[in-house]
């Protein structure tokens, strides 16, 4: 613990020949005010012989957020959804009380070249209300995020609400995520502009807060009113999530969370039984972790 808060380091781990770091649950730390899952996938070289191909897998009683920074996905779900991604675009699956879904690299992108692959997979839990809701799909174009400068300082606001703005991303609890670039030196305040739990991700470059400097591949974690002003090194690149955190707790097994034990152990029955909902035209199969 340090005097600006908690400073969580990413964990690299392989999924299959995609390498992601893991930001959150932390043993410290296991939410940032609804958000309950971040891996930070790449960057990676993909092509021409190895893809991103996630199978069909199921969620329950969350929301999927999808940001690419470089490269692309489809994403296909048992709502019948066909998606691409391009960076800067948002896909937000909610989960409710039960989807199942694909990421894999598009077909035109398996031509024997090699692409860069860099993004961010998040789980955001739902309201302890609303758990059970019917399963959507929604993607947003990057032209429909909102963005303003501040000098030569870029914001986004991929998610929620900040800074007097809001995003289109139809989000279901008071949340944020925001991305940062600077060329020059620049201060980011956040008090006042973001409310309830800040994580502060080091994309790129790094950062001095509170007297203490930050590289690159590192989350700080703190209240967003006892968050000090913090200080931008040159062509720095931040991701900003949180907002209010809920007053019940949430367990996480696998691909689910819930505020209820009882709840993971039917998901985990109805995918082992096959009877969860799946995908009709896709007979790929994730097994239950043993």
């Amino acid at each position: 613990m340090s005097n600006i808060g908690l400073i969580i380091e990413e964990r690299s781990r392989d999924i299959g020949d995609f390498l992601v770091g893991r930001l959150i649950p932390f043993r410290k730390k296991r939410m940032i005010g609804p958000f309950i899952f971040i891996d930070h996938m790449g960057p990676t070289k993909l092509g021409p012989t190895k893809y991103m191909d996630v199978d069909q897998h199921p969620h329950l009683g969350l929301s999927t957020l999808t940001f690419m920074l470089e490269g692309e996905l489809i994403h296909e779900d048992s709502l019948g959804t066909h998606q691409r991604i391009k960076p800067g675009s948002v896909n937000w699956m909610t989960a409710g009380k039960g989807v199942t879904h694909t990421e894999r690299t598009p077909e035109d992108l398996r031509n024997g070249n090699s692409f860069t692959a860099h993004g961010y997979q998040i789980w955001v839990a739902l309201p302890k209300e609303l758990e059970d809701m019917e399963p959507q799909f929604h993607h947003i174009d990057e032209k429909d995020i909102p963005k303003w400068t501040d000098g030569n300082t870029e914001f986004k606001l991929v998610a929620g609400e900040g800074y007097g703005k809001k995003s289109p991303v139809p989000v279901h609890s008071n949340l944020f995520m925001v991305e940062v670039k600077n060329k020059d030196a620049y201060t980011l305040n956040v008090n006042g502009d973001l409310k309830g739990e800040i994580g502060i991700c080091i994309v790129e470059g790094s950062i001095e807060a509170c007297g203490e400097k930050v590289g690159e591949g590192n989350i700080l974690v703190s209240k967003v009113e006892d968050t000090c002003n913090i200080k931008l090194k040159p062509n720095t690149h931040l991701m900003l999530f949180g907002g209010e955190p809920f007053p019940e707790e949430r367990y996480i097994y696998w691909n689910f969370v819930s505020s209820s034990k009882e709840e993971l152990e039917r998901a985990k029955k109805s995918w082992k039984d096959k009877t969860f909902p799946m995908m009709a035209n896709d007979d790929t199969y994730v097994p239950l972790p043993s």
